[in-house]
């Protein structure tokens, strides 16, 4: 949290810009539109998911499909698809009567999309982190408000989003932004085990390519220094620097997990096992594109505003920008790993509703690569 300050008070630029609350001034006149820009970003994205792409799609085609789970859907999944078509109702509409509810609907949608896919993972395995594991399962919610309350202060040193339609004080703005900030987690950790219940996840990552490193302490030094230094400077460079808003406190995470000997959300890939890496990401996205969805005609709501890149939109947000869902679903995933040993780990199942020993995957073990 001190790096981007620590960037912008050697830079000489007034700290007060940075902490106002609740955040509305806009200080900062992003870079227009550049094909060159845009080209380059769009080849490194694809040359970063195309070969995961191909392999998903391959997988897909030829694992079996699961049209129907082994078990029944839950009572309180129907619940959540009754409460979701409401709140999302509430949300889309301008209807007098309910306008007191209008700017507070993405709790309950939320609320509401946790439990469908809770219910979906039931069905598939007969169990489901609410009901299987509810401790880690509640402590996801306060974790989540703070977990983006982090960005949310970064994202005061790039200004890529900001929240109209509505205003609050001080005081309202904090509460019910920390309320909506709370299902974050368990929704994209929710959406990540149900996605370790399918059958084509096993097929097309369990032994996927291998990746390793000769030195990885030494790399993961130069990884830390190299992103601190990046996080110290979004706020002197913003257009320049934006993307490592998503990818620094990942990378800072996995070099002092590496540096501390412990297991990271990388760790498999050595042995070829994708599978956390690509369940992460694909969790994120998912969300992500019903959170675009979902604030698209809400009355409180996000815009964007992304140097360089800011065009061909998909619901407010602009293509190019739903990769960086890609690596939030990782930075999830290992803030999930350090509240629960197995979390980040967990759902590596061998048939159906059968998992292979979790004493292997100890958080304290040393993952050596070779």
């Amino acid at each position: 949290m001190g790096l981007p300050l620590l960037g912008i008070i050697v830079k000489g630029l007034p700290v007060s810009w940075y902490l106002e609350f609740p955040p509305e001034t806009k200080y900062i006149t992003h870079a227009p539109f550049s094909w060159i820009a845009f080209i380059v970003y769009s080849l490194f994205i694809l040359a970063s998911i195309v070969p995961l792409l191909l392999r998903g799609i391959l997988a897909f085609s030829r694992a079996r499909v699961r049209s129907k789970g082994h078990f029944r859907f839950p009572w309180w999944g129907w619940m959540g698809i009754l409460a979701c078509f409401a709140a999302w109702t509430l949300a889309w509409t301008r209807f007098s009567l309910f306008e007191i509810f209008q700017p507070h609907t993405f709790f309950p949608l939320w609320l509401s999309f946790i439990l469908i896919i809770n219910g979906l993972t039931y069905r598939n395995k007969g169990k489901c982190m609410m009901l299987d594991r509810p401790g880690f399962f509640l402590i996801l919610f306060p974790a989540s408000a703070a977990f983006w309350w982090f960005f949310e202060y970064l994202n005061r040193f790039v200004q890529n989003w900001g929240y109209v339609g509505v205003h609050f004080g001080a005081w309202e703005y904090f509460w019910y932004a920390t309320l909506s900030f709370s299902t974050v987690l368990p929704a994209v950790m929710g959406t990540r085990e149900w996605l370790l219940t399918t059958s084509w996840l096993d097929s097309g990552f369990k032994r996927f390519f291998t990746l390793s490193f000769s030195r990885p302490r030494a790399l993961a030094w130069t990884i830390l220094l190299m992103s601190g230094f990046g996080l110290a400077g979004i706020g002197v460079w913003p257009d320049y620097l934006f993307l490592l808003l998503w990818v620094s406190p990942l990378l800072i995470i996995i070099s002092l997990q590496t540096l501390m000997g412990e297991r990271h959300i990388l760790s498999d890939i050595a042995q070829g096992d994708w599978r956390p890496v690509v369940s992460s990401a694909l969790a994120a996205l998912f969300c992500g594109l019903f959170w675009e969805m979902w604030n698209f005609y809400s009355l409180a709501k996000w815009e964007y505003a992304v140097p360089f890149v800011h065009r061909y939109q998909i619901f407010e947000m602009p293509v190019l920008g739903y990769a960086g869902y890609l690596p939030f679903g990782l930075v999830i995933a290992a803030i999930a790993g350090m509240l629960d040993d197995h979390a980040a780990y967990d759902g590596r199942l061998t048939g159906p509703g059968t998992y292979e020993d979790p004493s292997r995957y100890s958080h304290n073990t040393m993952y050596r690569i070779q």
